[in-house]
């Protein structure tokens, strides 16, 4: 999807390989595209591609979290050699728990280029050293274990199992000065 450089705001965390902004609501369209993908929700919620009606809801929550929370939010990632748009990264809060989760959602054609261990590990490394969290978690479906490998490449350690969302996931954890470097 192409915008005018005015509509856009510049990416506010770069890593070698990706690029990292604000969503704005002209990013509808490449959202619901991630988030109709079923490939892609085959792990998330209750494994459905999202339609359009809940979608118009997830865009609301994703332009205004960062409002609600300052320097945490959804971040719009595109690939810095291209430019073309391959999913999100976050630093929220984890469902209703007090928890600061890291996450992730890639487009299929981003898998297995190792994009996610490279985003997650930038997002661990900013809410430790920029936020001073004292914990990061995240929690994947238990059969996920591509993700479950991507946040221990990210310097996060398995610690069993958890219940966020509503559900029993795998949770993983790193606490401020153990994560890898």
């Amino acid at each position: 999807m192409t915008k005018g450089k005015r509509d856009v705001p510049a990416p506010w965390l770069e890593t070698l390989r990706l690029a990292m902004r604000e969503f704005v609501p002209g990013d509808s369209d490449d959202l619901f595209r991630l988030n109709s993908d079923p490939r892609v929700m085959r792990f998330i919620g209750d494994g459905r591609p999202v339609s359009r009606a809940r979608h118009a809801d997830i865009m609301r929550r994703v332009l205004g979290y960062t409002r609600l929370y300052p320097d945490l939010g959804f971040w719009y990632t595109t690939r810095r050699d291209t430019g073309a748009f391959i999913g999100w990264f976050t630093l929220k809060y984890c469902g209703k728990s007090p928890d600061v989760e890291t996450g992730y959602m890639l487009l299929p054609e981003a898998w297995g280029q190792g994009f996610a261990t490279e985003g997650a590990t930038a997002i661990v490394r900013y809410g430790f050293d920029d936020l001073d969290l004292a914990r990061i978690i995240g929690v994947t479906h238990p059969k996920n274990l591509a993700s479950q490998h991507v946040l221990q490449k990210a310097g996060l350690r398995d610690r069993g199992w958890g219940h966020y969302y509503d559900r029993r996931v795998r949770l993983f954890a790193a606490e401020r000065g153990s994560e890898s470097r």
